[in-house]
């Protein structure tokens, strides 16, 4: 499947927006994108995933690897997401602590921490056996 990332000004910040499949296969499109606005100078990016629909460990290594680079800068990086199955996977790397997570775009633009809501499913991370 092919990633569509396209990037724009918006209230401050740069916004990289993402829609389809974020994989090991299409991860390399969004780190050209993030890498480019980096070296561009931006320093406060908003990723809004609200397009995409499956993220992968590749893909969350992309947003690390943007976080700290940012971070390096005095910059920010928060990160729009919608998806449910999305979501999840932030909340199970405990990502969902280092990188800022909102549920619309306008909250990451404004700087409002917007909680993403929980998925709807019995799964927890619990320490112990599943």
């Amino acid at each position: 499947m092919e990633l569509d990332v396209t990037t724009r000004q918006e209230s401050g910040c740069t916004v990289v927006a993402v829609a389809g499949e974020v994989d090991v296969y299409t991860a390399p499109t969004l780190d050209q994108a993030l890498s480019a606005t980096i070296a561009d100078g931006c320093t406060c990016v908003v990723v809004d995933l609200t397009g995409v629909d499956f993220l992968d460990s590749t893909g969350l290594s992309v947003l690390v690897k943007a976080l700290k680079r940012i971070r390096e800068a005095d910059g920010s990086l928060d990160v729009v997401v919608s998806a449910d199955r999305v979501a999840k996977v932030f909340r199970l790397t405990g990502l969902d602590k280092v990188i800022p997570l909102h549920a619309a775009l306008v909250d990451a633009l404004e700087g409002d921490r917007a909680d993403v809501p929980a998925a709807n499913d019995d799964e927890s991370i619990t320490g112990g056996e599943a």
